[in-house]
């Protein structure tokens, strides 16, 4: 029997995840940047600004959707340093409650951009969450989000300057940032590791790319596409929590099936198709302008039967076309398949 991992829907909203407006400290009004994004062919925005949540419920309409949400950090602690030299968590927060106005970890001291003020409330003031530089308390925020109905999503670990020892034991988080448009525009180029690594570390992530948009400059550069059967903030929310969704600079992806112990990807001209595991177990298909792809899973599979499993076991596929760009998934368990 065909199992659809993407594509049985069929109905794909391209989107932009990480956006700032004039609330905080990007160019464009809200207005302007539903506008430009409309005009580029996107469905979704979620706008991310610094430290506060302002729904902007209504800029949706039957061709657009404002997804709630914010931005916010957890700054080292380091005696005299300034900004450049300190490590800093970056997070996004998805609220599924489209009317959400508070920051799971709001605290009115925290904000550093002047103009973002006057969006503070007294509701938001309920919430003085003052977060150390450690995993543990950074777990306990994302536990903390998670449980008041939010998506959390690890900003560019690469502009952030941290290391496995920063983002190798955080929990609870729903995706990981692959490509950053404006911090590739800084020269802070994409890399799928820390996305790669906590996958190995059991957690059940999502490749993001975003553009992270404050000036046009940053614009249209990583897209979201998520497959869901209407545009509503309900069913979009509950696509991109499920994972209906990849992850692109370019390539785009019509369907991934299973059947038979073989894996078809199918999608936009591109020149590889990689299928990778969790271990050293690797197939690639290459050519000019290629847009399908079969993968053979038999013998994978029976590597697993005779060895102990020491992490994980997923598959996922990259996209590569001749300028380089890339498509991400997520990575599909074992048990997703043959179930």
């Amino acid at each position: 029997m065909k199992k659809y991992l993407l594509g049985k829907i069929g109905k794909f909203y391209k989107a932009n995840l990480h956006v700032h407006t004039t609330i905080s400290d990007g160019q464009w009004t809200p207005q302007q940047v539903k506008e430009e994004y409309v005009k580029k062919g996107y469905s979704v925005v979620a706008f991310t600004d610094h430290e506060i949540i302002v729904p902007h419920n209504d800029l949706t309409d039957e061709n657009f959707l404002a997804i709630t949400s914010c931005e916010e950090y957890v700054n080292e602690s380091v005696p005299n340093a300034t900004f450049q030299f300190i490590k800093t968590y970056h997070f996004n927060f998805y609220a599924k409650d489209k009317n959400a106005t508070v920051n799971p970890a709001f605290c009115e001291r925290k904000i550093w951009l002047k103009n973002s003020l006057q969006y503070v409330t007294d509701e938001m003031r309920k919430t003085d969450c003052v977060v150390p530089y450690d995993v543990e308390s950074v777990n306990q925020l994302i536990q903390r989000a998670n449980e008041l109905g939010f998506l959390v999503s690890y900003n560019h670990p690469r502009w952030s300057q941290q290391t496995y020892e920063d983002y190798g034991e955080l929990k609870g988080l729903w995706g990981v940032e692959v490509h950053n448009t404006g911090c590739v525009c800084m020269g802070y180029n994409e890399t799928d590791i820390p996305y790669e690594e906590l996958l190995k570390k059991g957690n059940n992530v999502l490749p993001l790319a975003t553009d992270d948009t404050h000036e046009p400059a940053h614009a249209f550069g990583g897209f979201t596409m998520i497959e869901a059967e209407k545009l509503d903030y309900d069913t979009v929310f509950s696509a991109m929590k499920n994972g209906c969704m990849y992850a692109s600079t370019g390539p785009l992806i019509d369907e991934i099936t299973f059947e038979n112990n073989k894996l078809t990807v199918r999608g936009s001209a591109v020149n590889q198709i990689v299928l990778n595991t969790e271990r050293r177990w690797c197939k690639v298909a290459s050519g000019n302008d290629i847009t399908q792809a079969e993968f053979d899973l038999s013998d994978y599979f029976s590597a697993n039967e005779q060895f102990e499993h020491r992490l994980p076991l997923f598959i996922r596929i990259t996209m590569i076309d001749k300028y380089g760009k890339k498509a991400w998934t997520r990575a599909y368990s074992i048990e997703e398949l043959l179930s």
